[in-house]
């Protein structure tokens, strides 16, 4: 709190964190049989094969890396940006602790406290969770541009490549869904475990940070594994065939993680999120014929494989021509625009959802797309070279609009008795 001497504040949050974080399972470790690691009583042992255990296992919260980003994509996803309040830094420090060992707990499976509850105050933890399995949860933080203005003395703490996003020719960004001085990105295969991550944090942050928006999304829309397979978006198209996957370290060191080079050292091992609320106007699309969807997109919409050839992870030939001198892959398809091949080498790791958020009160259509997220070291080379050739070119632009947008930066991955709050104030 401000004005406790940094002493006394260093011992008592390393007092609640020695509570709140212990237990952690080790990466990727499956826990007392998946299961064993729950946020209460009723739970019950889960037989319906390894990939079910898998799929409920605890995750490790600390590590090189911050889990979420090379973490193989589970099946929910909650994104919330908020708008901190604090009058000081310290009360920015304080909240970023009790964030970190909350969500750690909830990361084991467990309850944000282990306390006993006291029947005269509220729970510590709003309980909706309770006897569910930790469900692979994931809690990844992020700092967007506006944090580091002067107000909690953090200026000379923003990297050089956390640049605010130019406009993109047709952008409609809605401001109350872009934008923030931080990001939780909470992804599980439950989504009452994904959602009660990011409630409880939003509580804890109460008078400190207020959400300033807010996405849930379901079935992913690209893998970020080879033991994965490419899921499909709403427009029906297999997704991200070509995506970076965690196994290729090459590819991850070379395109997503930050290297120790940074103007920054507490962005070593850490990433770019670029957030993006695509709507796609689906009822138009579901009214479009077959080839030209598949010319739309580049790709044979049932196998997924490049147009002109026979699967779905043949390379793409882009200087393939037909008898009539026309490209096979049209020069506006979205598979030509995208390639690393179109943009200098370039590459992006996506991990990003579908969703849907009711009926539009403008149209009457369905309020559906993808909530696209992706990471990078260098958001000018990577998405922001990438994001202007294709909204100057893509023929995908017909069938969609983007309506929200953020940039955050996300620190390096962190040890048992660190912080969230380390990176900017240690």
């Amino acid at each position: 709190m401000a004005g406790e001497p940094e002493e006394r504040r260093e011992k008592r949050f390393s007092r609640r964190r020695l509570l709140g974080a212990a237990g952690i399972a080790s990466a990727g470790a499956v826990v007392g049989g998946a299961l064993g690691a729950t946020r209460g009583p009723g739970s019950s042992s889960d037989d319906s094969g390894a990939s079910a255990v898998l799929a409920s296992a605890a995750l490790s919260f600390y590590g090189v890396h911050q889990a979420g980003i090379a973490t193989p994509a589970q099946d929910r996803m909650v994104f919330a940006a908020f708008d901190v309040t604090a009058s000081n830094a310290g009360e920015l420090r304080e909240m970023l602790d009790r964030w970190t060992v909350a969500s750690a707990a909830m990361a084991a499976g467990r309850q944000v406290a282990d306390t006993e509850a006291e029947p005269l105050a509220p729970p510590e933890d709003t309980g909706e969770a309770v006897g569910l399995p930790a469900a692979q949860l994931t809690v990844t933080v992020g700092f967007g541009p506006s944090l580091f203005d002067s107000r909690f003395g953090l200026s000379s703490r923003r990297p050089a490549k956390l640049v605010e996003l130019p406009h993109f020719a047709g952008d409609q960004l809605d401001p109350q869904r872009s934008g923030g001085d931080i990001c939780i990105q909470a992804c599980a295969n439950d989504p009452q475990v994904a959602f009660h991550a990011v409630r409880n944090l939003a509580r804890l942050g109460r008078g400190t940070a207020a959400l300033r928006w807010l996405q849930l999304g379901f079935g992913r829309t690209s893998s970020t594994s080879t033991s994965q397979g490419t899921p499909r978006n709403l427009f029906g198209f297999k997704d991200g065939t070509n995506n970076i996957k965690a196994e290729d370290t090459a590819a991850m060191r070379d395109f997503v993680w930050v290297g120790t080079d940074s103007d920054q050292a507490w962005m070593a091992g850490g990433s770019y999120l670029v957030a993006r609320r695509i709507n796609m106007h689906i009822e138009t699309w579901d009214r479009d014929s077959l080839r030209d969807q598949e010319d739309v997109f580049g790709r044979v919409k049932l196998t997924g494989a490049p147009l002109g050839m026979g699967h779905e992870f043949d390379t793409v030939d882009l200087a393939a021509g037909n008898p009539d001198g026309t490209m096979v892959v049209p020069a506006n398809a979205h598979i030509r625009l995208a390639a690393a091949a179109s943009n200098g080498g370039a590459r992006i790791l996506r991990r990003g959802y579908s969703f849907t958020d009711g009926i539009s009160e403008v149209t009457g259509d369905l309020e559906a797309g993808l909530f696209f997220i992706c990471y990078q070291n260098d958001p000018e080379r990577q998405f922001i070279a990438l994001q202007k050739q294709l909204a100057a070119n893509d023929a995908l632009n017909e069938y969609i609009v983007h309506t929200g947008s953020g940039i955050f930066a996300c620190p390096g991955g962190i040890a048992e008795g660190r912080s969230w709050s380390s990176p900017l104030f240690d």
